[in-house]
């Protein structure tokens, strides 16, 4: 089959590799029908996550149809097709039973790894790195899918793919970051970082009673793009954030900040040096820029939700902001399978419509351009579903 390889620092190669077989008796092979560029790939496409190795089959946002079955699975039949959420749960643990799936406690093979840089093992995640199992991802002709009695929901007939692809990863992850706000009839929130999953924040923090919701970013399309979700735009290249914030606010800051960067946030000036500087000296292993400013932004008693992913270390991390302030910090990857049905089912009512934020559909030969577009903000690009 053909799949999209991890080669290097910015290098991401098409590929033929062996087509995967069932190893389990609870696996599943899914025939992939669209696949997506997630903005946490470019992580690994930058270099910045460990553990990866060359020839590593990348992509973790992904549906398909069941082409194969292991003796195990009973809810699935081959012919269905279904959505797979990224995280790998095995529906039995700890922290499955309590919906907190992507900290499931046996999906990951390489859980010692883990242990070292976090503490304990997150759970398994497809197309990661072998921090989280070294799992084949979904940029692929085919996957194969561990626990598939648990984690593959059947998709309705009538709904075309790009409808309810984004429910494996992004959505999900934004409706978790707007969740975790807490909001309230009347808040504000804001959010750092226009890409797929800040513009999507907008759509569920809106759905979930805010009134105003404001966007912080300096690429202009992006921009616009959330301009036309009704969300208040701050390009941080012309504008002071926290003087706008303020003024907003009445002097009160924002009810909630949402940092939906991560570790690569880009900012001008020293503090931007100091963060490059220890980067390149691994001395710090992420850039902390916008979640540092949704904390010093952030109203007294709010709270900081933090869906953006982080790697390792930050420094110059406003510890005291946190304290002093009595602010909530809320993160972690994204519990997929607690929120894909009652999110699908808004889609089928039509309350929710996650297709604005694709620009670009690629065949997966093509996967490289998509990359370099994405991680370079070319040819405003926003989002790319591949489809192999």
């Amino acid at each position: 089959m053909r799949a999209v390889c991890w080669n290097g620092v910015a290098d991401v190669r098409v590929k033929t590799v062996p087509d995967p077989t069932i190893i389990n008796p609870r696996d599943a092979i899914i025939r992939v029908t669209s696949t997506a560029i997630c903005g946490s790939d470019l992580h690994l496409y930058s270099g910045d996550v460990p553990a990866m190795r060359k020839g590593d089959i990348l992509g973790h946002e992904f549906m398909g149809e069941v082409v194969e079955l292991g003796p195990e699975v009973k809810n699935l039949q081959k012919g269905d097709r279904v959505l797979v959420p990224f995280p790998i749960a095995c529906g039995a643990c700890f922290f499955c039973k309590r919906e907190l799936w992507s900290c499931c406690d046996n999906s990951n093979p390489n859980a010692a790894q883990a242990e070292e840089h976090w503490g304990h093992s997150p759970a398994g995640l497809f197309g990661y790195s072998h921090l989280t199992g070294g799992y084949a991802g979904g940029q692929a002709q085919y996957v194969r899918v561990p626990f598939a009695d648990v984690g593959p929901l059947k998709v309705p007939e009538g709904l075309r793919d790009e409808q309810v692809l984004f429910l494996t990863d992004i959505l999900p992850t934004a409706w978790q970051a707007a969740e975790h706000c807490n909001i309230q009839r009347g808040d504000t929130v804001a959010i750092w970082g226009a890409g797929p999953v800040g513009l999507l924040t907008v759509v569920c923090a809106y759905a979930m009673g805010a009134e105003r919701v404001i966007i912080i970013d300096r690429v202009p399309e992006r921009l616009e793009t959330a301009r036309r979700k009704n969300a208040v735009i701050i390009n941080d290249e012309k504008a002071d954030v926290g003087e706008v914030l303020r003024d907003i606010t009445g002097g009160r800051g924002p009810d909630a900040t949402i940092d939906a960067v991560g570790m690569e946030a880009h900012d001008v000036g020293l503090e931007n040096a100091y963060d490059r500087a220890r980067h390149a000296m691994r001395l710090e292993t992420d850039r902390p820029h916008a979640l540092r400013e949704a904390i010093m932004h952030c109203r007294k008693g709010g709270v900081v939700s933090v869906p953006g992913f982080y790697s390792g270390t930050v420094d110059r991390f406003p510890m005291g902001a946190v304290a002093n302030k009595g602010l909530t910090l809320r993160s972690g990857q994204a519990h997929v399978h607690r929120y894909m049905r009652p999110l699908l089912d808004r889609i089928q009512r039509g309350e929710l419509d996650a297709t604005f934020i694709i620009t670009h559909r690629l065949p997966l030969e093509e996967a490289a351009h998509g990359y370099d577009i994405f991680k370079n903000k070319r040819e405003d690009c926003i989002k790319v579903v591949l489809t192999p």
